[in-house]
Order: C-alpha cells, then structure tokens, then sequence
C-alpha cells in the first residue's frame, strides 16, 4: 500500500471512529448482546445496587434487582429504569426518574457494568490498602467537603477526601430549596433589593439570638462572592426565591427553581476533580491520627483492608448526626420516634475522634425538624412551595397558622392537628411556578382533582370547610394587606390559590437538621474547651456549630457548607504554608 493509500485508510478509520463515538456505533452493524445471565453493581444514594440482566438471542430480556439500599420513595426507579432497559435495548442514556436521579444513574450504572462483565471487559473493582501521605485529607465528600477541597486542590495543595458512603454529596443530594446569599450580582441583575445587614438580622431572629454572632456576619459578607465562585465553577444559580424567615427574595437556585443538591453536588464533584483533589469512596474514617496535640492523618477502614492517610491538616465535613436516632433522643428525647429526612451515612461519627484533642461542642440540643415531610416514605417536599403561594390546611380543611413561619413553630402547628399531620395544598398556578414540583407529581405523590370539592372528597375533607379556607386566604391575597388570621405578609402571598387542577399531599415533621456541633471561629478552626484554636484541625458544614443557634432559616445550610468549606481550605493552606 503506498503513502497515499495509508492515508486514505487511515482518513477512512478515523472517520468511522469518530462516527462510533457520536453515535453510539461504528461503519459496521452493531453487535448484540451476548447472550447469558449477567451481573453488575453501581453505587446509589446509600450503598450498592446490583442488577441482574439476562440476554438472549443478542437482546436484554428481562432483569431483576438483587441489592439494594435506597429509601421507599427511590426504590421504585430500580426497576423503572431496568425495565426502560428492555423495552429500548439500551445501558445508558435513559431518561432519569424524576425525584431519584442518584438512583437512576445508579440504575445504569449496574446494567452497564452487567454488559461489560458480558463482554469480558469489566474489571475487578479494587481499593488501596496502601498507607498515603497528602496536605490536606478531608473527612466527607458532600457540600462542604467538596467545597474544601476544590478550593485547597485549586491552590496547589495534595487533597484526598475520604468518603465512607459510596457516592459524593451526603446531605446535599437531597437539598431542595437552594443558597441563601445578599448583596449578590444574581440579585442585582433580577432587580432584587436586599442587603448583608438584613440578611444578617433574619438569620439571627431566626436563629432566636442564639447564633454564634461572628460565624453568622461571617457567612453574611462572604455570600456574595461564594455565589460567584459557585457560578465560575458551572452552577446554575439564576432564580432567586424567598424562603420563610428571609424578609428578602435572597434564595439562590437553579433556573425554575428546581431542586439545589441535585445540580450542585455534580458540579462541586467535578470542580474538585478537575483541581486535582482524590476523592476515594466507600472509605470509611475511624480516627483522627493525634501526635503532640495535634491532627497528623486519618485512619481508614474498607472492604479490603485498613490503612493510614499521613497529613499535614485534617478538616472535618462529615455532616450532622441526624440518622443517629440513639444520639438524637439523647440531646432531645422529645424527638424519640421521629423519622429522618437524613441519609443513612449522618450518624455523628465525628464527635468521638476529636474527644482526644478536647475540642468544645455547642448547642448540641438544638434538632431541628422539617415541617412538610411524607410520612409514607420520608420525602420532603421543599419549603420553597410554600413560598411560591401554597397553603397548609388540617384534616379539617382549615388553615391552622402561618405557613411561612420558621420551621420549628410550622412543625409545632401541626403536631398540634388531629393525627400530627396536614396537608400543603396548591394549584395549577404553583405547579407552574416551581419546577421541584413535577419531581412530586412523577412520583405519585400528589392527590389531585379539577375542583377543591373533588379533591375534599378523596382527601375524605369536608369540601365546604376547604372551600370557605381557601376563598378566605384568596381575599386576603387580593386585598394586598396580607393575611389578618395568622400573619402571613402581603409580600409573601404571591398568588391565589384559583386554578385547577388543586393539589394535596399529607406531611408531617421528621428530624432534618443538626445544628449544633463542633465549635469553630470564623477561620473554621476547631476550638478546644478553653476557646484555643486546636493547631491543624478545621471543620465545616452540618458537623459544626452556631451557626444557626435555635432554628435554621431554610437556605441557609447551603450556605453554610459552601461559604465555610472554602474557609477551611484556606485556613488549612495557610496553616500547612
């Protein structure tokens, strides 16, 4: 073959190799299946799925769940996405199960993993055992530990982030309502007059005064600017809503308001990543190494072995203890029996390493619960609904108080209904309003009827009642002098509630939010019980406290964990420099 035969084939090759890779095949007829029962796992919200597929004649022709982990709500997309499988032949690029994402991908990831093992081309996942050495380790990849270690890993610093679940995101995962912030360029652009001082009051009257004053003016001033950073690394933070307690619209979301975590946790994950950071998952800390007083690494545990990861600073970003029941009743025995809205992996495993370095707890005592959580299955529907204009309405079909106050006094409210439940009630209008919703919609979890009287009747309602209590709030809507029974402002009424189709879904509190936690300063050094910074160690996130004092105003975690894990990378670069 001459010179310009070999280029023409190789022009020829290429082609068809860059055609394979748009879409999906090659110049040739695609190969089917191999046929034989395969298995295959990925990893979901709270550990492994593992599928079975069995393929015969060159098709996938049935499949079957053999493990898993996730909650009743997410479940159901297991199967779901398997059976999308089969009916289009394909491993990947399914349409996602709308209010299970991780799970669907997780889904997908299995099937995939099955084909390849088919194909003979999967290979064994394996885990070091080997004892590491970096800058800076970091204790748990959700926001604020991704957060940290984008920051530290994009200044230069060798970062590893151990993860003992299997997937990045915690807590964050399932964070809905979105990032409270003042002052900030998104706010200015919409029109949206708000300031840092203001901001600054809200969190403090919410918090009851009992805030760590400091880390809160702290956060405030440092809003701005995260959110920036946040949208320099690819978030969408273009919609700006209001949540209960913020005097403002200051609470910053993805566009149509859908869910935060969802699209936040993939953008942190990647941003840490492409800095350079190691994030190691299914490893879990059982220690913080101590040598003089000091954090020099981490001992970790796995399915294949233990080891050591050496380091010159440890930060702690392991989330709060909400999934710890024992440690819940323990500081509030009130809470005992109370479901969680909390992944599986928020246990509070933190507070027994830092004991040898005497590190001060704070306000241990003060849990909060989520006002508007499933009972069935422990799904929380976002506060931001509320915000967007609907109204809670007890089995009575009366409003009972004011659906826009902080969450501890709305989860009060309705403990104190027949059955400690009620209902978020809405219409046509809010549906539109909020993409988050049709996440709630997909998944069955709404009651639905083209008239309030309908709906009355298969919420086994007096129609009259509900009828009379929605016209009641209509007025006081219309009137633009707000809401005279229970205080609902004007400003915080945005629609009537007029146009069918009209919307329930029964809800009561779950246990949602550790506030309190490990004491820090504004540097989110750890401090010990004398109030001196412990030298090397930093923490971030639910994991801390003080930040919220006795009640956390919705928005405010994100922020919490974004603004504060930043701060403890660069604290920890400028201690390790």
């Amino acid at each position: 073959m001459n010179r310009k035969h070999t280029l023409i084939a190789a022009a020829v090759f290429l082609i068809c190799s860059a055609i394979a890779i748009f879409f999906g095949t090659g110049c040739t007829k695609k190969a089917a299946y191999k046929d034989g029962t395969w298995t295959g796992t990925g990893n979901g919200r709270n550990g492994d799925i593992t599928v079975e597929v069995t393929v015969s004649g060159g098709k996938i022709v049935s499949g079957k769940v053999l493990k898993e982990e996730e909650t009743d709500f997410a479940k159901p997309a297991i199967q779901k996405i398997i059976d999308l499988a089969v009916k289009t032949q394909k491993v990947s690029g399914l349409d996602v199960v709308a209010g299970a994402t991780i799970t669907s991908n997780a889904t997908m990831e299995a099937l995939q993993n099955a084909i390849a093992v088919s194909n003979g081309t999967a290979a064994a996942k394996t885990s070091s055992v080997e004892d590491a050495s970096c800058d800076i380790v970091i204790i748990g990849a959700g926001g604020a530990g991704l957060s940290a270690a984008t920051e530290a890993a994009g200044k230069g610093a060798k970062v590893i982030v151990v993860e003992k679940m299997a997937i990045a995101g915690g807590n964050t995962n399932a964070s809905t309502g979105g990032l409270n912030a003042s002052e900030t360029s998104v706010q200015k652009k919409l029109g949206i007059e708000d300031s840092n001082e203001q901001y600054y009051q809200d969190t403090m009257k919410g918090g009851y005064n009992l805030n760590d004053s400091d880390l809160v003016r702290n956060m405030v001033e440092k809003s701005a600017e995260t959110v920036d950073w946040l949208i320099s690394l690819g978030a969408d933070l273009s919609d700006v809503g209001k949540m209960a307690g913020s005097t403002n619209k200051r609470t910053h979301r993805p566009q149509g308001g859908s869910a935060i975590g969802a699209h936040l946790v993939p953008v942190l994950k990647k941003a840490a990543e492409d800095a350079g950071a190691e994030l190691r998952f299914n490893a879990k800390v059982t220690d913080i190494i101590e040598e003089n007083g000091k954090p020099a690494g981490v001992k970790v545990s796995t399915a294949d072995g233990d080891y050591k990861i050496t380091a010159k600073a440890v930060i702690i970003a392991t989330g709060g203890f909400g999934a710890n029941n024992e440690m819940v009743v323990k500081y509030k025995p009130e809470l005992a029996g109370f479901g969680t809205t909390n992944h599986k992996g928020a246990t509070g495993d933190a507070f027994a390493w830092i004991e040898k370095f005497n590190a001060a707890l704070v306000q241990m005592e003060q849990i909060q619960t989520h006002p508007t959580v499933v009972p069935s299955n422990g799904f929380m529907i976002t506060e931001a609904v509320r915000g967007n204009g609907a109204i809670m309405v007890n089995h009575d079909g009366k409003r009972f108080g004011n659906e826009m106050a902080t969450r501890d006094v709305m989860s009060k409210d309705i403990l104190a209904q027949t059955g400690k439940t009620a209902y978020l009630l809405f219409d046509q209008g809010v549906r539109e309003s909020l993409k988050a919703i049709e996440g709630y919609v997909k998944q069955g979890l709404l009651t639905q009827d083209d008239t309030l009287a309908g709906l009355a009747a298969k919420l086994n309602m007096n129609a009259e009642t509900l009828e009379a209590s929605v016209k009641t709030y209509n007025d006081y809507q219309a009137s633009g002098n707000g809401d005279k029974d229970f205080g609902r402002k004007a400003s915080e009424m945005p629609r009537a509630i007029a146009t069918g189709p009209f919307y329930a879904v029964e809800v009561g509190p779950a246990v949602h939010h550790t506030m309190g936690g490990i004491k820090i300063n504004t540097n989110a050094e750890v401090l010990n019980a004398s109030d001196a910074v412990i030298p090397g160690l930093y923490a971030a996130g639910e994991v801390t406290g003080g930040v919220h004092g006795g009640n956390r105003l919705g928005g405010n975690a994100v922020a919490d964990i974004c603004i504060y894990g930043k701060i403890a990378a660069d604290s920890a670069l400028a201690y390790i420099k």
